[in-house]
């Protein structure tokens, strides 16, 4: 492919020699002979650094928005930009070939999207999914290594999904992405807003800058689809060009209500009605959120066209997400359930779910990422001492923190605690003690890992599946 056909759609400051294109990346380390390498300017390393190294390595063309010295720069004023721009030529743009839907918030993404998939597939739209447990196309399922992948990955998804007769996606839509432009030139059919609350304010800087990274999705969409009870509500609607609708569980003021809601230990039941439209939901996970996401997913899919009593015969045939109030075969008087809430709000709303569903104690084990939001540790902290009956404080993913200062800094959110309160630095001895201190009716909560099979350590990445250490201890306890 011609630079120039890559430089389509980009305003070019600087004059250039056309040439052929066999690849593009933002990766020095990847630089291959004949390809395109787009100088990015990130917080700890700037691609415009390298810019000379690269043409040394093969590169035909550097795409920079400052001066590097390289041989065949191509100015631009926005590097980020220009890259997804560039990846999007480079692959034919197939996201115009496809139906897209965003799902953009703090918690309930994940669930939203599979929930979405379930309703087009039931009624024959081929659909491919991205998000943060996997990339599916067709009957492939991918290892997804971020939320939203990177330009160059996300563009190939969609590519492939064209190529394997998708004509829809649904994806997830991180506010880092959103921030680093990787969905920039890409255009929704509808975004699903589920909630904002406190997390990735270590990248952000600051609640507001957080919420505005979100607001982006909504300005490149033909839809808004909007959780009204969620305070952020307005800020999203605020200044959109395209149509908003709202569902809520408290207000008959929105678009679409939920009345009538049933919590179970199976799950939810509610009575979905939109004007002079009214359904019933089942949908096999329990907890007030599962009956938000329930909803964005169903108004979102019932406002694309598909037929409201197919989208709830969906929703009652749905199964549960991996990783999400997950309920592992135990055997035993007691339960134990694996969720990724790794947030305050997150853990508030998992505690709360398992409090309507337990005649027991809620035995909660968790800890906080390394190299994540410090800020919210504390705030995890009391979350877990206020909720739960028995605490166990442990290792998540600390990466290059030492463990036991992320576990201090846990704990000093949980003085005064008027529960139990563990400390055991080793996640298989925290879950082991957990397991101990279990009896009839309880609910062993192990919080934060969900569908990850790892642990991300100071030396690398480890295997780490909670499901295959819960059978371990059990067999040795036996």
């Amino acid at each position: 492919m011609k630079l120039s056909e890559l430089l389509k759609n980009i305003k070019v400051l600087s004059n250039y020699a056309d040439t052929e294109i066999t690849g593009v990346t933002d990766d020095s380390r990847k630089v291959t002979i004949g390809c395109a390498f787009v100088c990015i300017e990130g917080a700890k390393f700037d691609g415009h650094n390298a810019a000379r190294a690269a043409v040394e390595a093969g590169a035909a063309a550097v795409i920079a928005q400052k001066e590097t010295g390289a041989v065949n720069q191509v100015l631009v004023k926005d590097s980020r930009e220009a890259y997804s721009l560039i990846c999007a030529s480079f692959f034919g743009n197939p996201a115009d070939k496809l139906t897209l839907v965003g799902v953009t918030g703090t918690n309930g993404k994940t669930t939203t999207c599979f929930l979405l998939k379930d309703i087009f597939e039931s009624v024959g739209i081929k659909t491919g999914l991205i998000g943060t447990i996997k990339n599916v196309i067709g009957d492939r399922e991918l290892e997804a290594s971020l939320t939203t992948p990177d330009s160059f990955e996300l563009q190939g998804l969609f590519a492939e999904m064209v190529k394997q007769g998708c004509t829809h996606c649904v994806m997830e839509v991180s506010s880092q992405a959103l921030a680093q432009q990787r969905v920039a030139g890409v255009y929704f059919a509808a975004a699903v807003f589920t909630n904002l609350t406190r997390d990735h304010l270590d990248y952000h800087g600051d609640f507001e800058s957080y919420k505005a990274a979100k607001h982006i999705l909504f300005e490149q969409a033909s839809l808004a689809v909007i959780n009204m009870d969620d305070d952020a509500a307005n800020d999203m609607m605020s200044g959109l060009t395209c149509p908003c609708v709202t569902y809520s569980a408290k207000t008959d003021t929105s678009d679409y209500t939920a009345k009538n809601i049933h919590l179970k230990q199976t799950g939810v039941e509610y009575e979905l009605v939109r004007k002079n439209v009214i359904g019933r939901v089942q949908f096999g996970v329990p907890g007030t959120f599962s009956v938000y996401n329930s909803m964005g997913a169903a108004v979102c899919a019932a406002e694309l066209g598909i037929p409201f009593r197919q989208v709830l015969d969906a929703l009652s045939e749905s199964k549960g997400i991996k990783g999400r109030i997950e309920v592992v075969p135990t055997n035993t008087e007691f339960t134990v359930i694996i969720d990724y809430a790794h947030s305050p709000d997150g853990l508030e709303n998992i505690l709360n779910a398992l409090r309507e569903l337990t005649q027991g104690r809620i035995i909660t084990v968790f800890g906080c990422g390394g190299d994540r939001d410090k800020t919210k540790r504390p705030l995890m902290g009391e979350t877990v001492a206020r909720l739960s009956d028995y605490a166990i404080v442990t290792s998540d993913n600390p990466r290059s923190e030492p463990p036991g200062q992320i576990i201090k800094e846990i704990i000093s959110g949980m003085d005064g605690a008027k529960i139990p309160v563990i400390v055991e630095e080793d996640r298989t001895l925290a879950i082991k003690k957990a397991l101990a201190a279990a009896k009839k009716d309880d609910i062993v909560l192990l919080a934060g890992k969900g569908h990850e099979t790892y642990q991300i350590l100071n030396t690398g990445k480890i295997h780490f599946d909670e499901r295959e250490k819960v059978a371990e201890l059990l067999e040795e306890k036996n």
